[in-house]
């Protein structure tokens, strides 16, 4: 094979995942070609690896629907693509698979492990131990494909080149990015408590910088309530690329079961993370962290914690088993790191 596509739609954090993995295969197969079908806004996250260009599909334009699809389809086939690793394995890349299969063109596909996940989240006879991480099931794919990718190493990006925009922002000291929203309840420590966290690092660290991110505009008029000189609040304040930048030199992220989590460890950022009633078992750990990172919801008073794989299922009462995670355990991890980091 010459040119490999790859399917990778979203979400940011699985998108972010696959990035040691492309790496890895961009530096072992460098006579490949790679073209990477995600959403434009990923693009960044690709920009060191030379033979990799990011097509992004009109999927609620020219790409919708089966002939949208069909489309598609005779666009990437133009291009001399001849083998698909879809990472993604949703409705819209199965039924491309049939369009590529049907051409004759090698078409690989994750598999997903929801047998195995399901046995990790059921409430009754719970199957209580680490699954394949999800960096190892992509890997797995380009493995079908006749492309085995050695992963001995850790396949760590360095920080992008820096504009003068996030140059001027960092401190000298200590830079601590705070990403305090998830996607669900369920996965997200209280707010207020999370403002306490803050609150702390910015006296404890007086010279250094705490940036917090967030997502959209419910979460910016959150993050206006904070309030103090050397916390600042980054949301919708850069571009993605320039966030990039800002978190890649970070001495430590807190951030929840989310995707700013696998954005700092792309890039070898101490990243501690905070979950609630999801578990770093079911795979999506980030990347190269030591798991001494993790901050675990109490199985003992929540047992049933992972109740489900991304955080939106989970019975009554257990949207509060985050909160058995501490304010100080919190503060006590990122002193931890930092002065690891110092030494």
């Amino acid at each position: 094979m010459e040119h490999i596509a790859i399917f990778r739609m979203s979400a940011m954090g699985d998108v972010a995942i696959s990035v040691p993995i492309v790496t890895a295969f961009a530096d072992q197969y460098p006579e490949v070609k790679i073209t990477y079908v995600t959403r434009p806004l990923f693009a960044p996250m690709f920009a060191h690896i030379p033979n990799l260009e990011v097509f992004s599909p009109e999927l609620n334009g020219k790409h919708a629907g089966l002939c949208g699809l069909y489309r598609l389809y005779k666009e990437l086939k133009a291009k001399g693509i001849d083998g698909v690793a879809d990472i993604h394995n949703v409705l819209r890349t199965n039924v491309l698979r049939l369009y590529f299969k049907g051409s004759g063109i090698p078409f690989a596909q994750i598999n997903k492990g929801r047998i195995e996940k399901q046995a990790l989240t059921r409430y009754r006879f719970k199957s209580f131990h680490p699954l394949k991480p999800s960096y190892q099931r992509y890997a797995d794919v380009f493995a079908t494909l006749g492309f085995p990718i050695d992963l001995t190493e850790n396949y760590l990006l360095s920080p992008p080149d820096i504009s003068e925009t996030v140059q001027r922002m960092l401190s000298e000291t200590v830079n601590i990015g705070v990403a305090p929203f998830a996607s669900y309840e369920g996965k997200q420590y209280p707010f207020e408590k999370m403002c306490e966290v803050i609150q702390q690092l910015s006296a404890q660290y007086p010279n250094g910088k705490i940036y917090i991110f967030g997502g959209g505009k419910k979460e910016e008029e959150k993050v206006k309530q904070i309030c103090l000189p050397n916390a600042e609040n980054m949301v919708g304040k850069l571009s993605f690329k320039q966030e990039l930048e800002l978190i890649s030199r970070l001495d430590v992220m807190v951030a929840m079961d989310s995707g700013n989590a696998h954005l700092s460890a792309m890039y070898g950022v101490p990243t501690i993370t905070i979950w609630g009633v999801t578990h770093p078992y079911a795979g999506f750990y980030p990347y190269a962290q030591p798991i001494e990172n993790a901050l675990l919801a109490d199985r003992t008073h929540f047992p049933l914690v992972p109740t489900s794989v991304y955080g939106k299922k989970y019975p009554k009462g257990y949207d509060k088993a985050i909160e058995t995670i501490t304010v100080e355990a919190i503060l006590n991890k990122v002193r931890e790191v930092i002065n690891k980091e110092e030494k």
